[in-house]
């Protein structure tokens, strides 16, 4: 049968750089201010850099042509996790019927630097499910957007990922989510809000890393143990054999982030391998019961997150702004507040939290603007990226609640900023 392949979000996006910095300042989220509007914050923070203690130093040389090997697999799975969403989604598929992989994350996610959208990691997981159930209508969908966190991600999600009624999910933000606070609870709502999808999706978490061992995976691993979640990690494969040697580095990205195919390829293995794990296993798994009913782990604040455009909301007033579009995401973020000489912008609205999504420049006209809410200032946002990689899409949150009410926003610019642009590409609230 035909394999019908849906795309909710392109794959390769021609206005946002293929070296998106994924896990820098540049492309994170602005951790000061966000971390400043949290409330009953309970988790401290830390550095993101995972050490590796448990595991034996590796002292062969890497063989990538030999594959990842039965250690290195060991290494990458930090948790089987319930199997029974996977053996529903392998049932249904064995039986011919169609079902609907997805992913949702960053660059990597995307496929930044793979030779090919085919030869991605994500690639390779549609291709598995292609390969392995010749007879059912496999639907595919790749969420993935460069220098994005999970934090854009909880409010994207709905629209761009479960409108499309998901049967098995990888979620990768762990080198782009950069706030080990914050971001443990825009993953926790998340994960959430994919498992309580209509389509009862499995949901699988990827742990990939940077050059350096950087990666949000320690928080992220949390939330995936607290709902008996499948956790793979790329990062427990690989970066043990780079820190000691056996592995460069070079072989398996072109720069400190993004994978090349053969770093694509070995989490490729990595999933399939595991995949073909349950698929053996699949006469003895329960599949009577796929709900979900697990207490949030964290207060999750963003259960009914979402992103508003210029069609969903209206400003109350307008001081150099106007509606318009934009050149990063013209098709797939529209409906946008544009002004090209500084001005002010109000917003009346009801919500719990709230933030802003907006275009950092690298036209040198971007600026710094202020952020008020109930005529308090909770969050600086600078919309200058001259000299960076490219524009592209950031995000910064000023409130952070457990109770909805009504607030009035104001966004207008900071001193040295009054001629300045910004593009608001829509307002993030829950």
């Amino acid at each position: 049968m035909n394999k019908k392949i849906t795309v909710a979000v392109m794959a390769a996006l021609m206005c946002v750089s293929l070296c998106t910095a994924c896990g820098d300042s540049a492309s994170s989220d602005d951790t000061q201010s966000e971390t400043a509007a949290v409330e009953e914050t309970t988790a401290p923070a830390a550095e993101t850099k995972v050490s590796i203690t448990t595991q034996a130093v590796p002292t062969e040389p890497v063989d990538l042509e030999a594959g990842v090997t039965d250690t290195m697999y060991e290494r990458a799975i930090l948790n089987e996790g319930n199997k029974s969403r996977l053996a529903a989604a392998m049932e249904k598929a064995e039986n011919g019927e169609s079902i609907t992989v997805g992913v949702i994350g960053g660059s990597i996610t995307q496929g930044s630097l793979a030779s090919s959208s085919e030869l991605s990691y994500a690639g390779l997981f549609n291709q598995y499910w292609c390969e392995k159930f010749p007879n059912a209508e496999i639907n595919y969908v790749n969420a993935g957007i460069g220098g994005t966190t999970s934090y854009l991600g909880v409010h994207r999600v709905d629209e761009q990922l479960l409108a499309y009624e998901p049967d098995v999910v990888i979620v990768e933000f762990s080198v782009n989510d950069g706030d080990k606070v914050m971001n443990k609870y825009s993953y926790d709502s998340l994960v959430r809000k994919i498992l309580n999808c209509d389509s009862q999706p499995a949901v699988i978490l990827l742990f990939t890393t940077m050059e350096d061992g950087t990666s949000l995976q320690d928080t992220h691993k949390e939330i995936g143990f607290a709902y008996d979640l499948p956790m793979i990690s790329y990062h427990d494969v690989v970066y043990p054999e780079v820190a000691a040697g056996t592995l460069a580095w070079t072989d398996i990205s072109p720069d400190n982030i993004h994978p090349n195919d053969a770093g694509h390829d070995i989490i490729g293995q990595l999933i399939s391998r595991y995949l073909d794990s349950v698929y053996d296993e699949l006469d003895s798994i329960d599949t009577s019961d796929l709900s979900f009913d697990t207490a949030a782990y964290t207060a999750d604040y963003y259960a009914d997150a979402k992103l508003y455009n210029a069609t969903e909301i209206e400003a109350t007033e307008m001081n150099g702004f106007e509606v318009g579009s934009n050149t990063v995401y013209p098709t797939m973020f529209t409906d946008n507040w544009v002004t090209t000489s500084g001005g002010s912008i109000t917003f009346d609205v009801e919500c719990k939290c709230f933030g802003l999504f907006y275009v950092m420049q690298t036209n040198g006209k971007g600026g710094t603007f202020e952020v008020y809410v109930d005529g308090q200032r909770k969050a600086v946002i600078d919309s200058d990226f001259s000299g960076g990689w490219g524009t592209y899409g950031e995000t910064t949150q000023a409130l952070l609640s457990k109770d909805t009410e009504a607030h009035t926003i104001e966004i207008k610019p900071a001193e040295g900023s009054e001629d300045a642009e910004l593009t608001i590409l829509a307002l993030i609230m829950s």
